[in-house]
């Protein structure tokens, strides 16, 4: 993660807490030596130990930081994850900000890992979406990756990405992708969202600068055959399989002959992960 995103990124979060006339409360104390302890509440997988450092070492750099666990390592009830140590009003200046990272992308985390074991021993890989909070998305996707998913397109920036408005807009897949196809750095993979068959004969015509055909909400019976299709037609084209994904789901899919399967149900589902920060 670049650091200077990430100074930046905290910055401003401390700016929303602090505004103009900064901790009105932990402002008042003098200065004083202290330490505090972040102690888990419920099991998860740690995520955010990066985020975490930068809120305390932004408001006071003199603040030291000792890790108990590890990015990604699984914790349980009264488990002590780190030991903050410095000057307890910067450490009750940063408390907030700081939880409510940790504590956001821990749950992602673990969110993920449940769905990422039900396609353990399979081909097929989970991936993110770009269903994510406005101003937390290169956070939330990382703690994706740490739960075990791979991260899909980070923004509109790195890849081309054919939807359902697309296609309505352009007057049909082929003519959409044809245009695309013209307009892009060579380098630049082109993803193509189909919903039905008629979509998936257009696709096959335009199929030789196609990267990724994404399945949108088709049932899982017919998933199979179209896929085949596609491999069939392009074998180096990688199969995306997208909406309604649950649990459950996840075990029909993993026995299929796709490559990916796309959920927003990992960030947009997962609940925080509950820890507290006591001072000692």
């Amino acid at each position: 993660m670049n650091p200077l995103y990430l100074k930046s990124l905290i910055v401003n979060f401390l700016n929303e807490d602090l505004g103009i006339t900064g901790d009105l409360t932990s402002g008042i104390f003098p200065k004083s030596k202290g330490r505090a302890v972040l102690i888990a509440k419920e099991e998860g997988i740690l995520c955010g130990v990066e985020p975490f450092n930068q809120v305390f070492k932004t408001v006071d750099g003199e603040t030291e930081i000792v890790w108990l666990k590890k990015e990604g390592e699984d914790f349980k009830p009264g488990d002590v994850l780190c030991r903050v140590e410095g000057e307890l009003p910067s450490i009750l200046t940063a408390e907030r900000t700081a939880l409510n990272l940790i504590q956001r992308l821990s749950g992602i985390a673990t969110t993920t890992r449940t769905f990422v074991k039900e396609l353990e021993g399979s081909q097929v890989k989970l991936l993110d979406t770009r269903k994510t909070t406005p101003g937390l998305r290169i956070l939330e996707k990382h703690a994706t990756r740490v739960g075990g998913a791979l991260n899909h397109r980070m923004g509109l920036y790195d890849a081309v990405m054919v939807k359902d408005n697309h296609i309505k807009a352009f007057g049909g897949v082929k003519k959409a992708v044809e245009m695309v196809s013209k307009n892009i750095p060579v380098t630049t993979k082109i993803e193509v969202e189909v919903e039905n068959w008629n979509q998936l004969e257009e696709v096959l015509e335009v199929i030789e600068v196609v990267d990724i055909v994404m399945l949108d909400n088709w049932p899982a019976k017919e998933i199979g055959e179209c896929a085949t299709r596609l491999k069939s037609a392009k074998p180096s084209i990688k199969v995306e399989v997208s909406g309604g994904i649950t649990l459950q789901k996840l075990k029909e899919l993993r026995e299929l002959p796709i490559d990916y399967v796309s959920t927003s149900k990992i960030i947009t589902t997962a609940k925080w992960i509950d820890l507290s920060l006591e001072v000692e």
